[in-house]
């Protein structure tokens, strides 16, 4: 029995040995911020959180913004100067998707990118509170009469669905007239669409078109991804942000700016569907913090989930072949020290900076 329990002893200190040494470079945070279900909030926390979103569209243009994708790639359209500090932020996600959807910087760019704006409403617009995040699991059964988009208060409302005899666009809630410029300028929009891949049937990887979305984020579907088995990055991720997954269903059946659906006033060359402009629409961030909490509560489910991490640098979708070879990018591969780019509006860290919540430049857990 005492060698039994020496083993043991010595087993524990080895595994907390590894998890030191992979957080040794980071200084871990005293006070982290808590981040609550939107539900959770006050009605006076709705409104602060609101107004500071809000605050972000008001702001000029930041010259720091620094688009690195060669135009010919991102087929985006220009920096719009005259746009706002918002619309820069937006402009980070539009110029980076290539790199950012498809390939292993999925979860570690959103979850700095979400973390971004957290810093600048508390920095340029004094937000004082945690970064709420959207539990969609708890909508899933009807997403459509979801108290979140019966929220009309002017200050404290989310706003509801858009009004289609006015290019969708939203007209009620703390956003009504919230301004964009991408990828042209509009008012937000939103669009109920509980079918939205029947458009992209005739894309191969889209493997039932006519699926409900919200049969993909039920609470089944959340606790599947928690207890993924441990160590597998590719395969959490992968399940995570398959075509009709979570990730993805949850953008298009809000529809509007978060499913990259054009405004009517959009060029010629815009494609519905893309998710380049999907930031625009500020549910996007408390969409992506609740992706974010369910990679954080895997990772936080064994201890071979803290660190695991894996995926390729380079997107491939052309084809179902190409997903099942590389679910999470081609190479070349990344490594927790690869570098994750922010065009200039948040600091260039890398993977590794941002794989514990608690770990520095990071300090926050949910709830």
């Amino acid at each position: 029995m005492l060698l039994r329990a020496s083993l043991i002893v010595a087993s524990t200190l080895s595994t907390l040995l590894l998890f030191f040494t992979a957080s040794s470079s980071a200084i871990t945070c005293t006070r982290p911020s808590v981040r609550r279900e939107w539900r959770q909030l006050t009605i006076n926390e709705r409104a602060q959180w609101i107004a500071a979103i809000n605050c972000l569209s008001t702001l000029p243009h930041d010259d720091a913004l620094a688009p690195s994708i060669d135009p010919s790639v991102s087929k985006i359209p220009p920096v719009n100067t005259s746009g706002s500090y918002w619309d820069d932020l937006v402009y980070v996600h539009m110029d980076l998707n290539i790199r950012i959807h498809g390939t292993g910087y999925f979860l570690p760019f959103h979850r700095l990118y979400v973390q971004a704006v957290e810093t600048a409403i508390k920095e340029r617009c004094g937000y004082t509170g945690g970064f709420p995040y959207w539990d969609w699991s708890i909508d899933a059964h009807d997403v459509e009469n979801s108290p979140l988009f019966r929220e009309s208060d002017p200050a404290s409302g989310l706003g509801g669905w858009g009004d289609p005899a006015r290019d969708i666009e939203v007209q009620d809630g703390g956003f009504r007239r919230f301004a964009l410029s991408y990828p042209a300028p509009h008012t937000l929009r939103r669009n109920f669409t509980l079918q939205p891949f029947v458009a992209f049937g005739a894309n191969p990887v889209f493997a039932d078109p006519a699926v409900y979305a919200n049969t993909s984020f039920t609470p089944d579907e959340v606790r599947k991804l928690v207890r993924w088995p441990a160590g597998d990055f590719v395969g959490f991720q992968a399940y995570m942000e398959r075509p009709e997954g979570p990730h993805s269903s949850v953008h298009f059946i809000i529809g509007g700016d978060l499913s990259g659906y054009c405004p009517a006033n959009a060029a010629p060359g815009c494609v519905n569907g893309q998710p380049t402009f999907s930031a625009n629409e500020p549910m996007f961030f408390l969409h992506h913090a609740m992706v974010d909490k369910v990679w954080y509560d895997w990772q936080h489910a064994h201890p071979a989930n803290s660190w695991a991490f894996r995926g390729g640098s380079v997107q491939n979708l052309t084809s179902v072949q190409a997903l099942h070879d590389y679910p999470n990018g081609m190479p070349p591969a990344l490594s927790l020290d690869s570098g994750i780019h922010a065009d200039g509006m948040f600091p260039d860290l890398t993977v590794r900076d941002v794989m514990n919540t608690t770990g520095g430049y990071l300090c926050y857990v949910y709830e």
